[in-house]
């Protein structure tokens, strides 16, 4: 794992729902990621701009003022925090092992045979990239 990871392998549960806010929209004002997650999450406006302040400090988002507003976006992909908390995830309950992740994945719930063959399909093609390089 990168060192720059660790800033963001812990995110909270309310600290990914603005992500996907902002990861959705690509950049919001605080306004606009309050909206985003009133369905879902009954967020004070205070609230919501201190989360996004905190995670700003982090290097998780970063902003533009417009006038008298911020207006943040995120400094990392959805796919580079997955990586991240899978990451360590797979380090702290599987002491590293991906091969005991996966096994207990494909035991631990039901999968459907169109799952299993995109799995396949997936390894296949990992397999052929190793292969190739």
């Amino acid at each position: 794992m990168r060192s720059d990871q660790k800033s963001y392998q812990d995110l909270t549960d309310l600290q990914l729902a603005l992500m996907e806010v902002l990861w959705t929209r690509g950049e919001a004002t605080v306004s606009q990621v309050q909206e985003g997650l009133l369905e879902t999450r009954g967020l004070a406006m205070t609230t919501v701009a201190t989360l996004l302040s905190r995670l700003e400090k982090r290097g998780v988002v970063t902003h533009r003022t417009e006038g008298r507003q911020y207006v943040y976006r995120p400094s990392v992909s959805r796919e580079e925090v997955c990586e991240s908390m899978v990451s360590a995830l797979t380090n702290r309950l599987f002491r590293g092992d991906v091969t005991a992740l996966l096994s207990h994945l494909l035991t631990a719930s039901e999968i459907s045979p169109g799952d299993l063959a995109e799995v396949r399909r997936m390894i296949e093609r990992k397999t052929e990239d190793r292969h190739g390089q």
